[in-house]
């Protein structure tokens, strides 16, 4: 059953509003901090969800501005959420907006198995019950810096994914940042614009170990 605070408005899921008050330091998050490859069954809950969508690409306070950095706040990153075990939230793949801090679901159903296939069968894309995906439309950064661009957007999908790791273990969660996947396979099962391309995914589910 969704819980009342999620509001559901077909596909569109407004995300509950993230906490700005946590109990781990930030040198706490930084000492523990590890890559997580093995994830029990136990579900991601919905504020987690947010909590984890928010450190990555979230806006900060009332402003435009976001959770990392971006060259000339053109803002490339485009974040998806691949749901397998939330119960709050229907099995599938999600667009995040940061505006509406919400999520709209792209396509329908549990997508983590072809994504463990494109992602060169590494276990923990389908132990994990979510998986965070970073994609980048490099022309919105390359259309001011010329080539430059490139760097700069690798440098911002850097401070977004190490923000959403430290965030999980604020949580109590692990993570792990995966590099090596076939993008076209991902490109395709993710159905992505032809300018959106994929550059990290972060699996992410209870640390056994906490």
């Amino acid at each position: 059953m969704t819980c009342p605070w999620v509001l559901k408005m077909n596909i569109h899921i407004k995300l509950p509003q993230p906490r700005h008050d946590g109990k781990v330091s930030v040198e706490q998050a930084l000492l523990r901090r590890r890559s997580v490859r093995d994830y029990p069954s136990d579900p991601l809950t919905v504020s987690e969800i947010s909590q984890l969508l928010w450190s990555a690409q979230g806006l900060t306070g009332s402003s435009r501005y976001r959770t990392a950095p971006s060259a000339g706040a053109l803002y490339p990153l485009e974040v998806f959420l691949a749901a397998g075990n939330v119960p709050e939230v229907d099995s599938g793949i999600y667009r995040y907006d940061p505006r509406r801090h919400a999520i709209v679901m792209t396509i329908a159903g549990d997508k983590r198995l072809e994504l463990f296939r494109a992602g060169l069968s590494q276990g923990s894309i389908l132990s994990a019950p979510a998986v965070i995906i970073f994609c980048a439309v490099f022309e919105r950064v390359t259309g001011s810096y010329g080539r430059r661009g490139i760097q700069y957007v690798f440098m911002e999908a850097g401070h977004a994914v190490q923000n959403a790791c430290l965030q999980a273990v604020s949580l109590g969660l692990g993570s792990v940042v995966i590099g090596a996947f076939d993008d076209h396979d991902v490109k395709r099962m993710m159905s992505l614009a032809p300018d959106e391309q994929p550059l990290l995914l972060l699996p992410v589910g209870r640390n056994r170990n906490v």
